[in-house]
């Protein structure tokens, strides 16, 4: 059962004790081995840091112009426990959990948060047991993608809206300025105008992620002008 699961990560583990230790729950550890500190937890402390490092990396060799505060936004938005559980359930992580009678009665299985937390776990499993480049592995394979998720739903008008209202008396405006294609494949061509002058630029299949492409473009040129 358990090579299923290294299949989906990616990973064949040498120590399948550490695996075991990445899938216990505390109330399973209290329970079975009357020792707390065989859980989950210690793992999910490296594991946590393993992946922000090796998200912190990626995302500042993939978007090489962009200034620390959106790196950090983005790299948050990415291992939030909400897309970390989503990895979890596409790989049914669930099902291996080792869980005390409670919580698995409470609907453990399923719980964003102990998802979220075995998949930091197993992590710094792979990290102990092969390397960081073990632990990266998975990162790329199971997180990674989950980057295009993540800038389509950032809301970089909201956030251009609130950088120029740092200062009074600031107009922003979105003026669509082209379109071509077909009905079924068009393609639209946005400018934001700061006070009348353009800042930035963005073309989109809709005209609403046009104008998120225009946002995020003067974003970044109104950041590096600071």
């Amino acid at each position: 059962m358990l090579s299923k699961l290294e299949e989906a990560l990616g990973y064949t583990y040498k120590d399948k004790d550490l695996v075991q230790t990445a899938l216990s729950h505390t109330s399973f550890a209290n329970e079975v081995y009357k020792d707390s500190l065989r859980s989950y937890e210690r793992l999910e402390f490296l594991g946590d840091a393993i992946l922000g490092l090796a998200t912190a990396e990626y995302l500042y060799h993939m978007f090489p112009t962009k200034q620390e505060g959106e790196l950090t936004k983005i790299r948050a938005e990415l291992v939030c426990e909400k897309n970390l559980a989503e990895v979890a359930q596409q790989i049914n992580l669930g099902d291996y959990l080792l869980l005390g009678n409670g919580e698995e009665q409470g609907g453990g299985r399923t719980r964003a948060s102990i998802l979220c937390d075995v998949m930091e776990a197993l992590i710094a499993a792979a990290y102990i047991d092969g390397g960081f480049l073990a632990a990266e592995g998975i990162v790329t394979r199971l997180i990674f993608p989950m980057l295009t998720k993540v800038l389509n739903t950032h809301d970089y008008k909201t956030e251009l809206q609130e950088l120029v209202q740092r200062k009074r008396d600031q107009s922003l405006h979105y003026e669509l300025i082209g379109e071509q294609g077909p009905d079924h494949c068009k393609e639209f061509s946005v400018r934001v105008l700061l006070n009348g002058v353009e800042v930035g630029c963005g073309v989109g299949t809709s005209k609403k992620r046009a104008e998120q492409a225009a946002a995020a473009q003067a974003i970044q040129k109104l950041s590096k002008s600071d």
